[in-house]
Parts: structure tokens; C-alpha cells; sequence
């Protein structure tokens, strides 16, 4: 049993540019845990910093929905199996809200700060995925409503967090982007049966008040 775990986990956290190990982790993603996933659009091959979709502007290069969209994101095994059977080098994308996870995500020189004031504060956080660029951090799901409250009850929220909930995305590991390498910072336990995640309203506390204190900002990114 224990070596079973221990090979989920390394299939978990990788790096990859397809094959096997992302088609493991996406079908554990969407049979074990739940979560709706869905193949992302790969970066352009002549050019990685480039995206592989019709916008010459592509924020996100390689990392989101294209074709097929967000709507179509499943935790079917045989759609999971057949998507990265013919794309295997496709990113995945976990279609936040809903019953899967929502996410807060900031600045990836912010979020490592906020994380180290977090853990000497006591937070508990559960997974944490980290692009070269921005740091998300896996919440309950939430609602519009219950969001606009939290926000409206804050005297002052940095423009850099950004929060992914019903209607967004974001790309999980092992995925290979435009913008480098999608990793977990902090890895789901390799034991349960789907990640502890916390509440919203204590990770946008947390991570506020870390913000804001001296020494750690956030550019407005």
C-alpha cells in the first residue's frame, strides 16, 4: 500500500511533457477526487512563450480552455483517458467552483512570503500550485455572493489576488506551460481520498493581513 502512495504522489508532482504521468494525474484528478478537468491548448511548439490559440496577445500561454471550452470539463474516465490519449502533451485544467475547489491566486515572489508569515501565524493550507509567475491556493467553493460580502467587509484587499470560482480555471501538475513548469509548492497528502482544502474567509484574512504587513507586498500584477 505504501508503495502504491508513494507512486501517486511522484506521478502528482513531476514534471512532464506528456505521456503516462499526465494522464495518470488527470484521471486521478477527475476519478479520485472529483474534480472536473479538462485539457488545456498546448504552447506553440516553434515558440513556448507563445500560445498555441488564435490570440497573438494570449496571457496565459498554453494554460486554459480553448477546444474544447470550459464547459466541457469532466470527471469522466474514458473522456479524461481519451483527451490525453490523442493530446498527450496537453496541460490540465481544473474548472474551479461548483463541487471542485476554488482557488486564490497571487504574484509567486508575494505568495512565497505570504505562505512563510502564514505557517509562522499556524494557517493550516492544503495543496498550493505554483506556475513561474502566480501561486494559487486551493480554497472551498464559494459563491459570488459569499465573495462580494468578504471583499465589501475588508478595509483594503491588494488588486494582486486574483480569485478563481465558479466559471474559472486553473492549471494543475505536472502540466508544461508557455510560461514554465506547473508544480505543487505544497502537495495534496498522498493518502486522502480528495485534498483537504480550507474556507475562503481564512485564506483571503491570512493572506491579507500578510500582505499588508511591512515587508511583504504584493506589485499590483
Amino acid at each position: 500500500m505504501r508503495e502504491i502512495l508513494g507512486r501517486r504522489r511522484r506521478l502528482l508532482s513531476q514534471r512532464s511533457d506528456g505521456g503516462p504521468e499526465l494522464i495518470d494525474a488527470a484521471l486521478t484528478f477527475a476519478t479520485e477526487w472529483q474534480w472536473p478537468v479538462l485539457p488545456g491548448v498546448t504552447a506553440d511548439p516553434q515558440a513556448r512563450s507563445r500560445c498555441g490559440c488564435p490570440d497573438p496577445e494570449c496571457s496565459v500561454p498554453g494554460a486554459h480552455p480553448f477546444d474544447p471550452g470550459l464547459l466541457a470539463a469532466t470527471t469522466d474516465a474514458r473522456m479524461v483517458r481519451w483527451w490525453w490519449t490523442n493530446r498527450p502533451a496537453a496541460p490540465i485544467v481544473l474548472a474551479t467552483g461548483g463541487t471542485a475547489p476554488c482557488a486564490v491566486s497571487l504574484p509567486a515572489l508575494a505568495a512565497s512570503r505570504a505562505l512563510v508569515a502564514l505557517d509562522r501565524q499556524g494557517m493550516r493550507l492544503g495543496p498550493v500550485v505554483a506556475s513561474p509567475t502566480r501561486w494559487s491556493i486551493l480554497v472551498r467553493p464559494y459563491s459570488m455572493e459569499q465573495l462580494g460580502e468578504l471583499l465589501y467587509a475588508k478595509d483594503f484587499v491588494p488588486g494582486s489576488l486574483r480569485f478563481h470560482g465558479e466559471g474559472g480555471y486553473i492549471a494543475l501538475p505536472p502540466s508544461g506551460t508557455g510560461q514554465g513548469e506547473i508544480r505543487w509548492e505544497r502537495a495534496p497528502l498522498p493518502d486522502s481520498a480528495s485534498p483537504w482544502v480550507p474556507d475562503v474567509e481564512a485564506v483571503v484574512d491570512a493572506v491579507v493581513d500578510a500582505l499588508t504587513r511591512t515587508g511583504v507586498s504584493a506589485p499590483e500584477l
